[in-house]
Parts: C-alpha cells; sequence; structure tokens
C-alpha cells in the first residue's frame, strides 16, 4: 500500500534522473574527476589550494607519544591536510599499543620508534610498505645532583648499572619505544629490574613520565625531542648521551587492507607518501631546530636502513 501511494512521487524524482542517464541534450556535461595516485601524492604541493593530489575523508593515526608531546604532529598534520584535504585523528600511544592498534585495524597508518617490535607486525603481514621515516636518539636524564655520578660516563652499561644501585628510576613501563629500549639497556648491562632502586613504572607517555621523574628528582630515559620540547619547565639534565645504541629510527606503515577490512588506504598511502616527500622531510630536519640550537629529528627517508644501523 505504501508503495502504491508514493509511486506517483517517485516517478517525479526520478524523471530528471532517466533524463541524465538517457544523454538529455539539456543536461550539462558530466567532468571527468582526476584519479588520484601515490605517485601524484608523492610530488604534491604544501600549497592550501586545492590540487588534482587531494585525496580528502578522513583516516586514523596511531603513532608514538613522542611525535606528539614534541609538538611535530601540531606541525605536519595541518600541512597534511592543506595539500590533501585528509582530516587525520591522531591517537598518542606507546608503540606497542600503537602496533596492537595496527594489527587489530584501528587504524589506518601508524608512525612508530621500535623497529625489533615492529617486525613482528610486519612479518605477520599486518603492517605493509614501511617507510624509514627520521630518526634521533635516547637520553638518559636525571637530577642536577646525579646521586649515580653518570655525568661525563663513557659507557651506557655502566651508567644503568650504577643507577640501578642508586636510583630512584622512572619508567614508562607502556611497552613503548622508549620502554622496549630501557629494557634492553638493563639486559645488557645485566641488571635484574627487581634490583633497580626505586625503580617506578607510570603506565604513561613520554611527557607525562618526564614530569614525574622531575617531581621526584629520578633518572629517566627519553627521547632527545620530548626532553627538549620539556625542558624550559623541568629541572631534569642530560646526564648520557651518544651511545650507538641509543639511536632512536621511525617507521610509517600502511595497515594491511587485505588483513583488515574498511582501512581508508588511500588516505593511509596519501600520509606515508606525504611524510617521506622532500619538503616534509625538509620541515621535519628544521623542526624547532632554531628555537634549541639543535635537531630534534633527522630526516631519513630515502637512506639505507643499513646507514643507522637496522637489518
Amino acid at each position: 500500500m505504501r508503495l502504491a501511494r508514493l509511486a506517483p512521487v517517485l516517478t517525479l524524482l526520478l524523471l530528471p534522473w532517466a533524463a541524465i542517464a538517457c544523454g538529455d541534450d539539456d543536461a550539462p556535461p558530466k567532468t571527468a574527476q582526476p584519479q588520484v595516485s601515490a605517485s601524484s601524492l608523492a610530488t604534491a604541493t604544501l600549497s592550501p589550494t586545492p590540487a588534482a593530489g587531494r585525496v580528502g575523508g578522513t583516516m586514523i593515526l596511531a603513532t608514538t607519544t613522542s611525535t606528539q608531546d614534541s609538538g611535530l604532529l601540531d606541525a605536519l598534520v595541518p600541512r597534511f591536510k592543506d595539500a590533501t584535504g585528509v582530516d587525520v585523528k591522531v591517537i598518542a600511544v606507546g608503540t606497542g599499543a600503537a602496533l596492537e592498534m595496527g594489527a587489530k585495524g584501528d587504524a589506518d597508518a601508524v608512525l612508530v620508534h621500535a623497529p625489533t617490535s615492529e617486525k613482528k607486525y610486519v612479518d605477520s603481514g599486518d603492517l605493509i610498505d614501511g617507510k624509514l621515516v627520521m630518526h634521533n636518539d635516547f637520553v638518559v636524564v636525571g637530577p642536577p645532583s646525579d646521586p649515580a655520578k653518570v655525568r661525563g660516563a663513557k659507557d651506557i652499561t655502566a651508567v644503568m648499572a650504577a643507577i640501578a644501585t642508586t636510583g630512584p628510576f622512572i619508567s614508562r613501563g607502556d611497552a613503548s619505544g622508549t620502554n622496549t629500549k630501557e629494557l634492553e639497556l638493563w639486559k645488557v648491562a645485566n641488571v635484574d629490574l627487581k634490583t633497580v632502586a626505586g625503580r617506578e613504572e607510570t603506565g604513561q607517555g613520554m611527557g607525562a613520565t618526564l614530569n614525574i621523574a622531575d617531581q621526584k628528582a629520578a633518572y629517566t630515559l627519553t627521547d632527545r625531542a620530548t626532553y627538549l620540547a620539556l625542558k624550559k619547565n623541568l629541572r631534569l639534565e642530560i646526564l648520557f648521551e651518544g651511545a650507538p645504541n641509543l639511536l632512536n629510527v621511525y617507521h610509517v606503515y600502511v595497515v594491511n587492507p587485505a588483513k583488515h577490512g574498511g582501512v581508508k588506504e588511500t588516505q593511509a598511502r596519501a600520509w606515508v607518501a606525504f611524510l617521506v616527500d622532500p619538503a616534509t622531510q625538509q620541515l621535519i630536519g628544521d623542526f624547532k631546530k632554531a628555537e634549541f640550537g639543535q635537531s630534534l629529528f633527522f630526516a631519513d627517508a630515502g637512506k639505507p636502513e643499513t646507514s643507522l644501523g637496522l637489518r
């Protein structure tokens, strides 16, 4: 009965569309829409002016807290939207949690910094088409009084052993890239976690962990970028830096749409192309360099993995 009553109305509504479909001479000609390709996105301008490389839509980026706490994403995400029209929802968690989001299909792209942890998800096929983006380094920070007397030490293993004796040490304890590196350093120093004096786990990001360490006059391991971004509000000082095994390398990946339905593949690939674009790489290398007198991140796109001691 409902369809019978609606038939005249539906007929009137459908007539214009039927005319267009039949090639009505009065209908305006269709304009072909440009097809977006990964190669066109790789050279897309960072200008907000609409261009053929624009994609539109939304995506979820799962990433480590260091990219958020350092302010880098605040510089990158708006430029990405200007260039592509894509709205990015950033979820900043520890790298371990970001990788799990990718494995569950709860993100479209991931930007993380724990190569040994990443391998599992690449091998399982959850993450694809990874690209080297940038690096900085980890540093050991602590109170100016330096009770463990590690300032100026030459060996990170000796530093960790000394801190284990005196403490206190504040750990993220969140399976992040920083936490993964911390655990690796204790292991290399042959230190049992249970014996580390005053070791506490925050279960929080780098910014929160630095603030807690500062309040407790404790040592912690941090990425340099987050420390520098927050330094003006901290009493903590860099007490050890420069060891080869403190390199902190970031990769970006697309979450595999073949394994996880609903992944915004076009938007994710646009994000990857944007990050490795020369203009973005220059922005990354220059980010806050003038403010701090040193680079927070070093751009690495296009470099062989072996140049950073990987693979």
